[in-house]
């Protein structure tokens, strides 16, 4: 069996972290490895802890969570995904969180069910949005000017993960990203699988689509995310929008 994903609940009402805790140490697959009542002490918990999934609230006294969540992505030791959670529907808090490094967003009025799928992405490498709001990133962030993607030199793969300059391989379109060029171009499968990763297709479900192997899929996700300087899914997925890809 494998690890149970651990999860670290950030909010300043005890009564919620309680039912948070309660909802997911349910769950066979599930941990709650620890409780923050402030973003300070989410910082501290998050680098003792180092826990897969952080729940995060927004507004705590003293520091926030946006600011926590900055603080815990400037921290190299700590590869957890960033879920933040709110009551409020607003669009600056959603678009701070995502700018803030999170990988996730829910609304405090999802149920239980919301949360356990949210913290079971998240640990799986996925982005999680709450789908009311998920139609507002995509026009919010196809508005903005694009980011310039990190470009890694090909000695940083590994040699069979370098990109060859195969015959068929579909480069994005340059005038999408116009301060950068990718490194190397998707190829034509890594480019069907970014099209189901931005139609929100799960791992598994690309998977038996596409009739390859989950670990296969997955290799390939990353190989995208990493030729799109892209810091996960959920951007990768604001790229494919803005490029015209989905």
């Amino acid at each position: 069996m494998s690890a149970p994903i651990r999860v670290l609940i950030v909010d300043d009402h005890a009564m919620l972290r309680a039912g948070f805790r309660t909802i997911l140490d349910l769950q066979p697959d599930i941990t709650v490895v620890g409780e923050a009542g402030t973003g300070s002490e989410a910082v501290d918990l998050a680098g003792s802890l180092l826990p897969d999934v952080i729940t995060m609230d927004v507004q705590m006294p003293g520091m926030d969570g946006l600011e926590a969540t900055r603080r815990i992505r400037a921290d190299e030791r700590i590869c957890a995904a960033i879920a933040v959670v709110t009551t409020f529907d607003r669009d600056d808090y959603l678009f701070d969180a995502l700018d803030a490094g999170a990988s996730g967003f829910l609304l405090k009025n999802a149920g239980p069910e919301e949360l356990v799928a949210a913290v079971r992405a998240l640990a799986a490498g996925d982005g999680m949005l709450a789908p009311e709001v998920t139609r507002r990133v995509l026009q919010r962030f196809a508005d903005r000017p694009a980011p310039e993607p990190r470009l890694v030199p090909a000695d940083a793969l590994a040699p069979e993960r370098r990109p060859s300059p195969a015959i068929g391989s579909a480069a994005l379109p340059s005038a999408a990203l116009p301060s950068a060029t990718l490194p190397w171009p998707l190829t034509d499968r890594e480019t069907e699988v970014l099209r189901l990763v931005a139609e929100a297709w799960s791992n598994a479900e690309i998977a038996g689509e596409l009739f390859i192997g989950e670990a296969t899929v997955k290799t390939h996700v990353s190989r995208i995310l990493q030729k799109l300087g892209a810091r996960d899914r959920v951007q990768a997925v604001v790229l494919a929008h803005r490029l015209g890809l989905a």
